[in-house]
């Protein structure tokens, strides 16, 4: 898929125990507080700062509204039901027809373990397989990195690829996957 019209405004998504609201600028502060978090970074990819930067929050969100104004992406803040705090984050992007990659996210290390982030993975998903009508996501995450591994398998993804990249870590594999609408659909039992 190769959708190069701009994306329309970012809805919320609610989930049984999340909403996800459009990332605002006032969610700098809170995101600069827990993302520099080795545990959280480790596995992105290396264009992320390491240390991050005092800045980097601030620097990430200048970058983010541009795209968002563009219509290029959706970028929402998690949120646990009746708190407006960011909590993490969840992107979605079209394929552009070349780079295979199309959604990214990250969770305060504290909400790992409870399936939040699956669940939130699941309300984008659907948001583009549902309302967007896009036959396929392509997915990635270091080889290393089992939690992110474990929400593909979950969601239905297949592995398509291998390759060698460079995270903030270091050099690992990078696991290439991609989950199709028809699949995720018939899963979800729609």
């Amino acid at each position: 898929m190769d959708d190069r019209r701009p994306l329309p405004p970012t809805p919320v998504l609610e989930t049984e125990r999340l909403v996800l609201r459009p990332l605002a600028e006032t969610d700098t502060p809170t995101i600069q507080r827990i993302f520099p978090q080795w545990e959280l970074v480790k596995h992105l990819n290396a264009l992320v700062p390491w240390p991050y930067p005092d800045d980097g929050a601030a620097t990430n969100m200048a970058d983010c509204l541009a795209k968002r104004a563009r219509g290029e992406k959706f970028f929402w803040a998690i949120t646990l039901k009746g708190d407006d705090t960011l909590r993490g984050r969840i992107d979605l992007w079209p394929h552009d027809g070349q780079t295979r990659d199309s959604r990214g996210f990250w969770l305060d290390p504290e909400l790992w373990g409870q399936g939040l982030m699956l669940e939130a993975a699941d309300a984008v998903t659907g948001y583009a397989f549902e309302t967007l009508g896009w036959t396929e996501l392509y997915l990635t995450n270091a080889q290393s990195n089992a939690a992110s591994h474990r929400i593909k398998e979950k969601q239905g993804a297949e592995l398509v690829d291998l390759t060698p990249n460079v995270y903030v870590s270091g050099p690992d594999l990078r696991e290439t996957w991609i989950l199709r609408r028809d699949a995720w659909l018939a899963r979800k039992g729609k």
